[in-house]
């Protein structure tokens, strides 16, 4: 019989308990228990509080990219990615526009959109128009849960009502617009839907189900622009390879997910970096890129020429982060990078990830349309293949100059460089 993953009580187990388990379960050795068992600068009894099942942390490499430049300031921007070639990229085309004044860029207010899911009214239209007629009640009550936010101007500010078809009849679906200052605010917008619930019932008379967040944060959008000149480019040749690999995306959903996973290399990055919540920033933007198209997926980003053949790049997507609560004030890897930034409130912190996501995408734009995306990634990705393939760090260097002298990134092939240089020096 094979062994079994139902272990009753595993959340009640201490995380050297649970690391056992997990060790008899995969056979691991003690090298593997070791990896998967550090906390790092964490202290394990944070580590223990901040998510179930706790054995360990799983770290990424964090790097910081230089040269950006944004509404004037400098910043060193903290990005934590396993990927290489990212940081470097945003830092070189975060460089190459400074001489046109860097980024210019800014975000709307923090609102965040709270859905309210009604269903079961009789007449829904009117259970709509019902609910607008009380939009002052409704208002009350939500900022009656959140007092502290609205001392500091946050709240809740307006209410949205539509009907909505779908397969088990019309729902009447309320939008709480919350403003949530300097925080992501899940827990705000989520407590607020949750306590307005009995009244729209009671008012409407249909029952309600769902009292969610959105994570399609079309009230909360950054949006930064900057000017590359053709010079710094490479010439006017470049900037029309640029523009037309982003017209590609623009005509291919196919060409844009990857043309938009781009975009976020560089802004998950930064939001892992800072704390926050990577998956709520991911499905936004990519839910934006299909609400911007109607429905059609396009790129979160734009190109265009100037009058003097030179490239301006914009980007606009929701930007739902925060600088108050979650692992952003308790991770103190994140606090520390969050100082570097040097960031006063939540809008600014926006400006400065919407830029990187520019920037980040770019320098893709700029490799697949003049030397190919691999050349570029090529030593960095070596670097990576010739220590999976075994490679001690005296021996890395060795056999990155080989396989890119091949022009073959793989493991076996870096197996065999391995082989070959160790019998040379067993030879010596």
């Amino acid at each position: 019989m094979g062994k079994s993953s139902e272990i009753s009580g595993f959340y009640k187990l201490s995380m050297s308990e649970r690391a056992k388990k997990v060790k008899e379960f995969a056979d691991l050795t003690d090298e593997e228990l070791k990896a998967i068992t550090s906390t790092g600068v964490l202290d394990p009894d944070l580590v223990n509080r901040m998510i179930e099942n706790v054995v360990g942390t799983m770290p990424v490499p964090l790097g910081y990219a230089c040269n950006f430049m944004i509404n004037g300031k400098d910043y060193i921007v903290p990005m934590a990615i396993e990927e290489p070639s990212v940081v470097a990229a945003a830092s070189n085309l975060a460089k190459l526009c400074r001489s046109t004044g860097g980024f210019k860029a800014s975000m709307t207010d923090p609102i965040m959109i709270g859905q309210i899911q009604l269903v079961n009214a009789k007449t829904p239209h009117e259970a709509r128009l019902n609910i607008l007629s009380h939009k002052d009640e409704i208002l009350q009550m939500a900022n009656e849960c959140d007092p502290v936010l609205v001392k500091f101007g946050g709240g809740a500010k307006d209410v949205q009502v539509r009907v909505l078809e779908s397969k088990v009849g019309p729902m009447v679906i309320t939008h709480l617009l919350v403003d949530t200052r300097d925080a992501m605010g899940a827990n705000a917008v989520n407590t607020m839907a949750e306590a307005l619930a009995p009244y729209l019932e009671k008012i409407t008379g249909g029952r309600v189900y769902l009292r969610i967040i959105s994570n399609l944060a079309i009230f909360r959008l950054a949006r930064s622009t900057a000017t590359w000149s053709k010079e710094e480019l490479g010439g006017e040749e470049v900037v029309d390879g640029i523009i037309t690999a982003w017209a590609f995306a623009e005509a291919d959903p196919f060409r844009c997910a990857t043309h938009n996973k781009g975009i976020m290399n560089g802004i998950t990055a930064v939001v892992l970096a800072t704390g926050n919540d990577t998956r709520a920033v991911e499905a936004g933007a990519h839910a934006y890129a299909s609400y911007k198209g109607n429905g059609t997926y396009k790129p979160l980003t734009t190109y265009e020429k100037d009058a003097n053949g030179n490239l301006v790049g914009s980007i606009e997507l929701p930007m739902a982060v925060g600088l108050v609560g979650g692992a952003t004030k308790t991770h103190p890897t994140a606090k520390a990078n969050v100082k570097i930034l040097g960031v006063k409130d939540a809008k600014e912190l926006g400006c400065i990830m919407a830029s990187v996501g520019l920037a980040q995408n770019l320098a893709a734009l700029k490799a697949l349309s003049t030397e190919g995306i691999q050349r570029g990634h090529m030593s960095l990705h070596a670097r990576n293949t010739a220590i999976q393939a075994g490679a001690a760090i005296e021996e890395v260097d060795a056999v990155v100059k080989e396989l890119i002298a091949r022009k073959k990134v793989r493991v076996d092939v870096a197996e065999e460089v391995l082989k070959d240089l160790r019998a040379k020096k067993g030879k010596k």
